[in-house]
């Protein structure tokens, strides 16, 4: 036995750094419950991150996604719909993390041992709690966590307990939609951030840096103001570059007359907040400038109707009405918007998401939720897209966009 190991596992306990209260987390485990039981789903077995982290706060850097074959990810979060606490499995090595990190009181190492994979202990532990004899298991089955191989061993195990396997990815995912007070405080807090990044990059952006110095310079400024990173890497995209939505910050070094796009979701408490704009590397041709005027022109539209539970329909065919009326829909890169809030890498997309074609959706925009909407269009000249990118917030007593910088093209100095 390792005497320095043994004490450090057994009694470290570093500050809490939990960002809700107990109360907070309490709430959604009770609706996670309730969802279950409406569903007849006895167990739900979560290993995503979003969903580790909303329901208890877990937070960590690796989550063994794309680890070797010999550490395959399998820890996890078990949730009954008759008990009142959930279980915590994890390797020894989160033990102390665990502990600071989540509101778990019930957290389960593995055996130090094959400390790696917990697949028979996590069975094992629940058989004996009474968990896993018979009834049904939900699974997220449409979460990259863990990989079809480990999922797999997943469902054989379970199955080989008596329990029938069914999909619950949406349980969480939908409980996420509408925000409490707290998390939409985040939300705001976040949307501070992301203008502190955008005014970093209008302070960096001129002939002769890379993109990448942009990139750093956001980073740099949003960690300062306590911002954290992003599920997805920033996109500053220039020049030719600036007609692509998802292309990396390169060494490619921005020239003058050039257009540079900037995609940032500022984050706090791992809560995002998005928004686009784009910069001119000097004046911009006067057909360029009337065709982002007109882009961003929908977001004066939106205001006019913006409103907690606006339909997402009366969004819709609001937005395409104005982009028929000005005559560039013909030239539409992407235009719609998705869920915003909590988010890990790879991504920071929630689990909903609209589209110009669901002109009949009966989905509300209600108080707590929260979409950024795009407008991207193909601007004259291959000068780029029109990168207008912003967040809609709705809560019990407005709506409102919670960024400050202004949704126009940018013309800095060459």
């Amino acid at each position: 036995m390792g005497i320095n190991r043994d004490l450090a596992l057994g009694e470290c306990q570093p500050e809490m750094e939990l960002a809700f209260s107990l109360d907070e987390y309490q709430q959604r485990l009770k609706r996670i419950r309730a969802r279950m039981a409406d569903e007849d789903i006895d167990v739900l077995w979560l290993m995503s991150p979003e969903s580790l982290y909303y329901v208890s706060g877990y937070k960590c850097i690796w989550y063994q996604a794309q680890s070797p074959k010999r550490w395959p990810a399998t820890s996890g979060i078990a949730i009954h719909k008759d008990h009142d606490d959930f279980i915590l499995f994890d390797t020894p090595s989160e033990a102390i993390m665990c502990r600071f990190v989540t509101c778990a009181k019930d957290i389960r190492a593995f055996p130090i041992e094959g400390r790696r994979d917990g697949i028979s202990f996590i069975v094992n532990e629940m058989k004996a709690k009474g968990w896993m004899s018979s009834g049904r298991i939900g699974m997220e089955l449409h979460s990259y966590r863990p990989n079809p191989v480990i999922s797999q061993r997943f469902r054989d195990a379970f199955e080989g307990a008596g329990m029938s396997v069914t999909d619950g990815s949406d349980i969480v995912r939908d409980m996420r939609w509408v925000k409490s007070d707290a998390e939409i405080a985040c939300m705001e807090k976040a949307a501070v951030i992301t203008d502190i990044g955008f005014q970093a990059a209008k302070d960096t952006i001129r002939p002769g840096v890379t993109e990448l110095d942009v990139y750093g310079a956001m980073i740099d400024a949003m960690s300062k103001a306590g911002g954290e990173n992003a599920g997805l890497t920033l996109p500053v995209n220039s020049g030719q570059k600036a007609n692509c939505g998802h292309s990396m910050p390169s060494r490619r070094v921005i020239q003058a007359g050039e257009q540079v796009n900037v995609d940032i979701s500022g984050v706090y408490e791992r809560y995002h907040c998005n928004a686009g704009r784009a910069f001119h590397v000097g004046e911009p041709a006067k057909d360029v400038m009337d065709y982002h005027r007109l882009s961003a022109g929908v977001f004066d539209v939106i205001k006019e109707i913006l409103r907690p539970n606006l339909p997402v329909a009366e969004l819709i065919n609001t937005t395409r009405a104005y982009y028929d009326e000005i005559g560039i829909w013909s030239d539409a890169g992407w235009v719609g918007g998705y869920e915003l809030g909590l988010a890990f890498p790879p991504d920071w997309l929630g689990g909903y998401v609209y589209e110009m074609t669901d002109t009949d959706t009966d989905k509300i925009l209600e108080p707590g939720t929260v979409v950024n909407f795009e407008s991207q269009f193909f601007s004259p000249r291959m000068s780029g897209i029109t990168y207008y990118i912003d967040t809609l917030m709705f809560k019990a007593g407005k709506a409102y966009q919670p960024l400050k910088t202004p949704l126009e093209l940018v013309v800095l100095e060459e």
